[in-house]
């Protein structure tokens, strides 16, 4: 009986990580439009606290934008992500960016991906804003909405296989 006075803590199902230090918003917050209303897939938002991106999942980076604010990953139950690092930042040209893998690396969560100089990016007016989308997913997916993350270590997302 005293269980049931227990609040429950424990998420279930497969987890996809926070990318960056922050604080979880909803995609509909976004400023950019085309992210807000999820033409490019539902997700999570997170505006970030640190400067290191890190993988979300188990998987492999499939895709390094030249411009390297953003990158595409698929993990290891074939669930592909795009994430997608502040907005108008593809103008840029991957100034104030740096990589640390390439296309094909094999990753795990937490592992660094990309870093960005918030200074300069903040000096060029730019929202920084990181979205971790999921275009065309075919299973369930519950996308956590608020809270504060931790890169690598608390779920954004949980999907059952």
């Amino acid at each position: 009986m005293l269980n049931f006075f227990k609040k429950k803590t424990e998420l279930t199902g497969y987890k996809i990580y926070s990318v960056v230090d922050g604080k979880l918003k909803k995609l509909e917050m976004v400023s950019d439009p085309a992210f807000a209303q999820k033409m490019l897939g539902d997700g999570a938002a997170i505006d970030p606290q640190n400067e290191y991106i890190v993988s979300p999942c188990e998987g492999t980076i499939t895709m390094m934008y030249p411009t390297l604010h953003a990158f595409g990953v698929r993990n290891t139950d074939g669930i592909e992500m795009l994430v997608h690092i502040g907005i108008d930042t593809v103008k840029l040209k991957g100034k104030g960016f740096k990589k640390y893998v390439e296309e094909g690396t094999i990753v795990k969560p937490g592992d660094k991906i990309i870093s960005f100089d918030s200074r300069y990016l903040h000096d060029e007016e730019l929202d920084m804003t990181i979205m971790v989308l999921f275009p065309g997913i075919e299973k369930k997916i519950n996308i956590l909405q608020n809270g504060y993350v931790r890169r690598g270590k608390d779920p954004i997302a949980l999907y059952q296989i």
